[in-house]
């Protein structure tokens, strides 16, 4: 199936980011997954096949059972997506340590 929504729609409910944690673990069946929520099974099928729709899950049929697994390579696009941000922070992070380095050391200097 080609996604027709976007990664970030599908992270940005947080129910929709709990079923992702629940199902990383292992594959699920939809009752499973819906057993784990305080609303309504067709509710979490509409959040399933939102995700379904973003690729972040793939659904296998086994008997009259339908399993969700999780496609971690799709959430990559959130991670790259984030990273040029990561590394902003984390070199305007050790600009701060040399700056507070170097206020340690004038201060032992007095």
């Amino acid at each position: 199936m080609e996604p027709r929504r976007d990664i970030f729609q599908a992270i940005a409910d947080p129910t929709r980011r709990e079923i992702i944690n629940f199902v990383a673990r292992n594959p699920q069946n939809m009752n499973t997954i819906s057993s784990q929520f305080d609303k309504s099974r067709q509710a979490i099928s509409l959040h399933v096949k939102i995700l379904q729709e973003c690729g972040v899950l793939s659904i296998t049929r086994e008997g009259r059972e339908r399993y969700c697994s999780l496609q971690p390579e799709k959430l990559a696009e959130v991670s790259d997506w984030l990273e040029p941000f990561r590394e902003m922070w984390e070199d305007r992070f050790n600009q701060l340590d040399k700056v507070l380095l170097k206020l340690k050391s004038n201060n032992h200097e007095k």
